[in-house]
């Protein structure tokens, strides 16, 4: 008669042959783009964000975005330091005229800790949160604004 599994059986952990369970057998490493991109999406869907990263990188970025084949960078303003088992991230905002900064920070905190955590498992340990500037109702975009080398062709 074969060994019916006894029910203390099956909380013991690992394979029936006694290995290590399979999440144990082997290592998941993470790039810091990865946490960055993910923390850039989570940022994005906080209202009241204009846009991610300090004047000079989203003029750079606009510049990159124009060539032909570039594509926009989603972690723009974003840095993360990713260990084995926790990240910390640092974010560069700009927001929009008239939100409550301190809310604000917290929902973006909240936001970028828990889409992080689910996706990757890792431990958010710290996410510090740079406001650069506040975008006023009537000022254009950087992004939009075109190129001096446009202007000029007009102005003459």
């Amino acid at each position: 008669m074969p060994d019916t599994p006894k029910p203390s059986d099956l909380t013991k952990a690992g394979t029936p042959h006694g290995s290590p369970p399979a999440e144990e057998r082997g290592r998941t490493a993470l790039a810091d783009g990865v946490v960055e991109k993910i923390a850039g999406m989570a940022a994005r869907e906080v209202p009241g964000i204009h846009a991610l990263g300090s004047g000079l990188s989203r003029t750079f970025g606009a510049m990159r975005d124009r060539v032909p084949g570039g594509r926009s960078s989603i972690s723009r303003g974003i840095k993360a330091e990713v260990g084995e088992k926790q990240t910390a991230i640092d974010i560069a905002l700009v927001v929009e005229y008239g939100v409550v900064i301190p809310k604000l920070a917290a929902a973006v905190r909240h936001n970028i800790i828990t889409a992080v955590e689910q996706m990757t498992g890792l431990e958010v340990v710290e996410v510090n949160i740079a406001v650069n500037d506040v975008h006023l109702p009537d000022e254009p975009d950087e992004d939009e604004e075109e190129p001096p080398s446009e202007r000029r062709a007009r102005v003459q």
